[in-house]
């Protein structure tokens, strides 16, 4: 080798030696996910019981909240969302006894992939999922590793998780993802395949009772019952599934047991509808959807939400002792009728 070759590699190596060295100065470190805690920080173990909250929106249902408590044993209480604030801290330790609360801001798939993230909500005795975007949660924490830690919270470790809003409408084994944009029952009415109407199947958070099931909040308040009967058409159409929905009112809160036992907190109604025993005359593209089947579609019950919880419905055979009452719901052309 000669002179001026040997100089050539040697400068190849120290530039290399330092461009290496500043791609590890620059790089950013990993933001901290932790909004916040109150309480004590030093982890505990406590007795649990699983549950699963799903609730409507707008203000959020004491008793439902304070159900969750209870089944945690008072353990440490774990927020996790991808944008907001540490709202929820104050709000859930000063309901109850409790060890602690922290939030988690979650708003890439690295931190959903972090393990000290992993680690926090491992360790919680009870796990709530904020509102928000939900297609930020279906894009941010689907397939990894904090889905798992879902997962690993409601089905092995049987602890109650539960979520509101955005956080509620990921609960069931489908779920509008919102991909596109929220839809209004007008749009996903005049035609079921709107790209607005986007829905998944499976893949995400378990929850043993909702097996085809949608779930779908603001729900008078935003008229989304033609909207959600439209999911359930695609449900059939799709994956010839025999669909469930569940409907819940803002300031309205479904809790549900391990027995399947649904109480029903809050102000408003939850509804659930059963879409399992007629199928829709007419869902395709670009066409108004027709699912009459003798104006008798769907078959909903309407039950009140109150302080004590004492409506309910059981969701193993899809029935209620307390609200035994229901109605039927249609579509004609493209109109929602019977609500």
């Amino acid at each position: 080798m000669n002179i001026l070759n040997y100089f050539f590699l040697v400068t190849l190596f120290i530039v290399g030696i330092g461009c290496a060295q500043d791609d590890q100065i620059v790089s950013p470190p990993s933001p901290n996910p932790s909004l916040g805690i109150v309480g004590d920080p030093t982890d505990i173990t406590t007795s649990t019981e699983s549950g699963l909250l799903i609730m409507g929106g707008s203000r959020d249902v004491d008793e439902a909240i304070m159900w969750m408590i209870e089944k945690s044993g008072g353990g440490d209480f774990v927020v996790i969302r991808s944008k907001g604030t540490d709202a929820y801290n104050d709000y859930i330790f000063e309901l109850s006894n409790v060890n602690s609360v922290e939030t988690l801001l979650i708003n890439s798939r690295s931190l959903a992939s972090d393990s000290s993230v992993i680690k926090t909500i491992k360790n919680a005795e009870a796990l709530f999922i904020a509102g928000g975007d939900q297609y930020d949660y279906v894009s941010y924490w689907k397939d990894t590793p904090l889905e798992d830690a879902i997962n690993y919270l409601k089905n092995d470790k049987k602890v109650p998780i539960g979520g509101t809003s955005a956080g509620a409408a990921i609960m069931g084994e489908f779920y509008f993802d919102a991909a596109n944009g929220t839809v209004y029952t007008e749009e996903a009415l005049k035609n079921p395949y709107d790209s607005l109407v986007s829905i998944q199947k499976g893949g995400f958070i378990e929850n043993e009772f909702l097996k085809n099931t949608i779930t779908d909040t603001h729900y008078a308040q935003r008229e989304r019952q033609g909207r959600h009967t439209v999911f359930l058409a695609r449900m059939i159409n799709e994956w010839n599934a025999e669909p469930k929905g569940i409907g819940l009112d803002e300031r309205t809160a479904v809790c549900i047991d391990d027995t399947g036992l649904a109480k029903v907190f809050g102000s408003n109604h939850a509804y659930f509808i059963d879409a399992s025993f007629s199928k829709p005359e007419i869902v395709e593209r670009d066409k108004p959807l027709h699912w009459f089947n003798n104006m008798k579609a769907v078959k909903v019950f309407k039950i009140l939400g109150t302080k004590s919880g004492e409506n309910s419905f059981n969701l193993q055979n899809w029935s209620s002792e307390t609200s035994p009452v229901f109605d039927y719901w249609y579509i004609e052309n493209g109109v929602f009728s019977g609500f």
